[in-house]
């Protein structure tokens, strides 16, 4: 063996490294966005969650109660004085993850030892997110009239059970992890095939060089794209429809929603995966670029969309950064759909974020494929 040969071979692959900038900056880039989501963005025991109070009783004890929820840090009151069909509305659209229902006559039932109720209502579809919160809530409940049940309604004060508190888990009674996780695969299984199988395509071509033959024709690159574009729809809807098979005949997930909004909402989901891929491959000049940055994508679209983790449990900033991709969109798409039975009015606010990306990734996509073409 030659020392010198060896070193000299050593310093042709840096000198290629530097030269391949792109590649270099995955090698750096992704370690340290694994890094910053797993230490900082993710979080398994979210608090400040969205909660709706629904009060038929304005007491001193109801505003202590709402006082020692807002205290505890798990929740976060963003409706104090709703009716029954807004906290209902609210739970469906994913704008708030409890409703405590107060009654009336509240506070008069328990001084006179009446026993009284209240309510929680929980948004369970994804059972991580309110696992911690609920399991804090019964001593917190009692608790928080430590300081009101004294004197002559001493005898009302923990460890007496003065009254009693109701907890019913919506879309996902038994906390099944199967329904929350089975519907989210669909997202990240098109996520992941869509976007390579795409990202792929243009730079297969121009390696092998049948991009010159597409050169030598008047087709345009809208042309072109929409043309890459369009049989990749069909296997998405194969791979669909294998999910929900599946999904129904191994795991039992239920399906109360409608199916023609779901499909509607795969098309757009697609869409959105393959522009995506569509502009890697114009932007990269080989597969293996092209695998690095779909990788790069593919990493935040998995952990900060909220299928992994819950995502009200992220930071503000990490939140920003999942409202943009589109699988945090689709996720509560098709667990809207699957497990709560939404319609289009409460899909909308989710499929128009959707839109608006497609629109912004196509004109980048058309802009980078024409500098291709020259």
């Amino acid at each position: 063996m030659s020392w010198r040969r060896l070193w000299a071979m050593m310093l042709k692959e840096f000198i290629q490294l530097r030269r391949d900038r792109l590649t270099f900056a995955m090698m750096v880039g992704i370690p340290i966005m694994q890094l910053l989501m797993f230490g900082y963005a993710i979080n398994t025991d979210p608090k400040h969650l969205n909660t709706v109070l629904v009060v038929y009783d304005q007491g001193r004890l109801t505003r202590s109660l709402a006082q020692a929820l807002q205290n505890s840090g798990y929740f976060q009151i963003v409706n104090n004085d709703a009716n029954a069909q807004v906290a209902a509305d609210m739970l469906a659209n994913g704008e708030a993850q409890f409703v405590l229902t107060i009654p009336a006559n509240f506070e008069r039932d328990l001084i006179r030892g009446g026993y009284p109720s209240l309510l929680l209502e929980a948004d369970a579809a994804d059972p991580a997110a309110t696992g911690n919160a609920i399991a804090s809530l019964q001593s917190l409940i009692q608790s928080a009239l430590r300081h009101d049940l004294n004197g002559a309604l001493g005898y009302l004060a923990p460890p007496t059970h003065s009254f009693e508190l109701r907890i019913h888990r919506l879309y996902n009674p038994e906390g099944i992890t199967q329904y929350n996780i089975v519907p989210g695969l669909m997202g990240v299984i098109l996520t992941m095939t869509m976007i390579m199988m795409t990202a792929l395509g243009i730079t297969r071509e121009v390696e092998q060089g049948t991009m010159e033959n597409l050169l030598a024709t008047p087709i345009k690159p809208l042309e072109v794209m929409i043309g890459k574009i369009a049989p990749y729809i069909l296997i998405g809807y194969v791979q669909v429809a294998v999910i929900l098979l599946m999904a129904r005949i191994l795991f039992n997930v239920p399906f109360v929603g409608s199916l023609g909004l779901l499909l509607f909402s795969v098309m757009v989901f697609i869409f959105a995966n393959l522009t995506i891929g569509i502009t890697i491959s114009s932007t990269v000049r080989n597969q293996t670029q092209a695998m690095q940055m779909s990788f790069f994508f593919l990493l935040p679209s998995i952990l900060l969309s909220g299928f992994m983790f819950p995502f009200r449990g992220m930071p503000h900033w990490a939140q920003i950064i999942g409202e943009v991709l589109p699988n945090t969109h689709f996720l509560r798409l098709v667990r809207g759909i699957m497990l709560k039975g939404n319609g289009w009015q409460e899909a909308w606010p989710h499929l128009l974020p959707l839109c608006v990306f497609i629109l912004v990734v196509l004109l980048i996509g058309i802009k980078k494929f024409r500098k291709t073409l020259d």
